[in-house]
């Protein structure tokens, strides 16, 4: 622990699910954490409170994503950024949304929308309003998923779309911040046992567990650990990648 000391992290959507461990991990390893949220604010404040009853240094701050002004919304998010700290050296979107299912004839132009503006639209802005303020050698870190690679979903076909553009976000611009030492990377999850998930998940279990040759349901923590990696030193050199945290359910 303590590779993240002296530092400070962005986590967006950083109350909740994978968010929340991701944010209780980089506290862990010494990092003051801005743990953003949308409309979550309970589940933020709580997760601060878990932060700072062990020692750890963390706020919250809020901001919409999601409406028509993508733009307004990152540069609205930064500033409540720049009065909370002063400079950020991991930034982390992890803020999203899964729940828009159906196959191509079944989605809607309204939720295919959403899901791009929330998925893809967002972090893109977020991402741009930050530069300015991340830090020379940062880290940058983007939540994807396993679906984007060998494991096409029908009824999932707006998420994957949306986070395939991520994974394509992820490589370019880890091309173009390479001179300022700043590495750009993307974790990408399988099912993972959070409270998005937990509407269908109890009554699958069992299947879902079969897919990794581990035999279990991923942890929020399982993930999180990936990203503690990425936004460390110990990943100086690893930068344009997507690192699939599937538990090998593609194999």
């Amino acid at each position: 622990m303590g590779r993240l000391r002296g530092r400070t992290a962005l986590v967006t959507g950083g109350g909740r699910g994978i968010g929340r461990a991701v944010s209780r991990r980089l506290a862990a390893e010494g990092a003051r954490v801005v743990v953003h949220y949308g409309g979550a604010r309970a589940a933020a404040e709580e997760t601060v409170a878990e932060i700072t009853s062990v020692g750890g240094d963390a706020v919250a701050i809020a901001a919409r994503f999601g409406d028509d002004a993508p733009e307004d919304e990152a540069e609205a998010l930064w500033t409540a950024v720049d009065k909370a700290v002063d400079g950020v050296d991991v930034l982390v979107n992890n803020a999203g949304v899964a729940d828009v299912r159906g196959t191509i004839e079944d989605t809607t132009p309204d939720g295919l929308r959403r899901m791009l503006a929330l998925n893809t639209v967002a972090p893109f802005f977020v991402t741009r309003a930050g530069l300015s303020r991340l830090r020379d050698g940062g880290r940058i870190v983007n939540v994807s998923t396993h679906l984007t690679r060998g494991a096409a979903q029908p009824d999932l076909i707006a998420y994957a779309m949306s986070k395939g553009a991520v994974d394509v976000f992820t490589a370019t611009l880890a091309k173009q911040l390479g001179p300022r030492g700043i590495t750009v990377n993307a974790v990408a999850p399988g099912v993972v046992d959070t409270d998005m998930n937990a509407a269908w998940l109890d009554g699958a279990r069992a299947t879902v567990a079969a897919f990794s040759p581990l035999g279990r349901v991923a942890e929020p923590a399982d993930v999180s650990d990936i990203v503690a990696f990425l936004a460390s030193d110990d990943s100086r050199w690893v930068t344009g990648q997507r690192i699939d945290a599937s538990g090998g359910a593609l194999l």
